[in-house]
């Protein structure tokens, strides 16, 4: 009988020591941590697009919807177009914004006074807003109860001087402003027409707004701006 020797399959060393791939933190709706913790998750998780801290708790948003994103888009374009005309404002469509060390926002889009025109938040050295912007406006399609219940009076102890919130499903827009340490809803004229309390010239045509005529959206703004130019109320 012909013996051959065995040989015995050594392991490969290096696979043994390779290290395990890290798994991202886990970020979903309901952990309670504080702001440092949620940004050190969230800055590893780029599979997440909105996620919010609000009073400590997490907050994920759903995909975008054509008609939440085609009504931010008119916002967008509505403020985009004042801020044209006043180099001292500033917009943001979804923008980080710092409120406190429990509270950490994505608004749909807001507008502020830069520093300098007497605004009451800055940019960070890592180019986030700290503080709050003199309005917001959030898109409800389906986060009204969000927007309404738990971002309103979070938005008003920050002191968000106007807060607007449209409504998709109920096709209502609502502005509130803050007034006396509370918010007060602040109604439209007979023509459909709300003015900001904050930013002379800021008009906005509710009506058309609704019914996506963003023509005369900016027709109406741009009249506006135009007779409060250089007036005394006008805006940095």
């Amino acid at each position: 009988m012909i013996q051959t020797e065995r040989h015995t399959r050594q392991p490969n060393a290096s696979r043994i020591l390779r290290p395990l791939p890290e798994v991202p933190p886990m970020l979903e709706s309901g952990d309670r941590m504080t702001r440092a913790e949620f940004e050190r998750r969230y800055w590893l998780r780029p599979d997440l697009k909105k996620a919010e801290l609000v009073e400590g708790v997490v907050y994920l948003s759903s995909p975008t919807r054509n008609l939440h994103g085609a009504a931010t888009l008119c916002v967008g374009t509505w403020l985009g177009t004042y801020v044209s005309k006043h180099p001292n404002v500033t917009a943001s469509d979804g923008g980080t914004v710092r409120l406190s060390d429990d509270t950490e926002v994505q608004p749909d889009v807001f507008l502020r006074l830069k520093p300098e025109a007497g605004g009451q938040s800055h940019i960070d050295a890592d180019e986030f807003v700290s503080g709050a912007p003199e309005l917001v406006v959030e898109v409800a399609y389906s986060s009204l109860s969000r927007d309404l219940k738990l971002k309103k009076p979070v938005y008003l102890a920050a002191g968000v001087r106007e807060y607007i919130v449209w409504d998709l499903e109920g096709g209502e827009i609502q502005w509130f402003v803050l007034d006396g340490g509370s918010y007060v809803v602040r109604e439209m004229d007979d023509e459909g027409i709300i003015d900001s309390t904050v930013f002379p010239g800021l008009r906005l045509d509710v009506v058309a707004m609704l019914e996506g005529d963003l023509e005369l959206v900016l027709k109406v703004l741009t009249s506006a701006m135009t007779a409060t130019r250089g007036g005394p109320n006008a805006a940095p």
